[in-house]
């Protein structure tokens, strides 16, 4: 720790401390009993959160949840893509990664693909193929530019987002999506681009819908994810849905979920 010796770092540090903390505190979270509806009417257990950066806003459903961390599973090929694409681990959303030749829990993965095709078909081998030729290094490093989550990847490049250790809660699913989509992140602008682009969802008269889902394995519990954000009327909102779900049936229910609650708040 001999850094904290010199006297301009520490004051420095004291300083982004005091301001972190003032932003933290002048961020308020509604509850709108309305989403709880939602919820219960798909017999799921789960949160949603929309992000107004204009207000410092976190509309919730069930605020307690939105700050619980989970592993972000196929969520984090956003991120994924847009450090791969930064660094130059990959050339562009077009260019083919493999995917290694080894059988895979779904068919459709057994096949190379681009960043816009595997992003779409939720590839995992063919995202993991794109962590390696990022690194552990640059990885980490990433991660901690863009204050994803707990920020922790461990030593395995190509796992950490599916295994652990990395973590994040839907509300820091939300704050990386608005710092991402409004230009607040340390990376180039063709990168943010290509994301953005292949992430779109849905484009209306009135709006722009991008996301992407995600669904944790795990023995003891399983986890489906939907993030994203919408762009309307000159703002965007980012947001962010997770349910607890027993069983395959169970992650069709992320989507329609998260549209009503979108609707119910006005943006769809």
């Amino acid at each position: 720790m001999r850094f904290f010796r010199i006297g301009r770092p520490l004051t420095f540090i004291a300083v982004a401390v005091v301001v972190l903390a003032h932003s933290a505190s002048a961020r308020s979270y509604k509850e709108v009993p309305e989403l709880v509806a939602f919820f219960k009417a798909e017999g799921v257990v789960g949160t949603f959160v929309l992000f107004d950066p204009a207000s410092d806003t976190m509309f919730v459903s069930n605020e307690a949840r939105a700050k619980a961390r989970f592993s972000p599973a196929s969520t984090f090929k956003i991120a994924n893509s847009l450090l791969g694409l930064d660094v130059g681990a990959v050339k562009g959303v077009d260019e083919v990664l493999p995917y290694g030749g080894k059988p895979q829990r779904l068919k459709q993965w057994e096949q190379d693909m681009s960043l816009r095709d595997a992003i779409k078909a939720s590839n995992v081998p063919v995202f993991q193929e794109l962590a390696r030729r990022i690194g552990v290094d640059r990885m980490r490093q990433g991660l901690k530019k863009f204050r994803y989550g707990n920020m922790e990847i461990g030593q395995i490049v190509d796992r950490f987002w599916l295994d652990g250790p990395l973590a994040i809660s839907a509300v820091e699913q939300t704050e990386f999506l608005s710092r991402f989509v409004n230009g607040n992140l340390p990376v180039s602008t063709e990168a943010t681009r290509a994301v953005k682009e292949i992430t779109l969802l849905e484009t209306t008269d009135a709006y722009e819908l991008h996301g992407k889902t995600g669904w944790v394995f795990d023995q003891e519990q399983q986890i489906g994810w939907w993030v994203g954000w919408i762009e309307r009327g000159g703002k965007t909102y980012s947001f962010a849905l997770n349910i607890e779900m027993k069983d395959d049936a169970d992650a069709q229910k992320r989507i329609p979920i998260g549209r009503a609650c979108l609707k119910v708040l006005g943006k769809l």
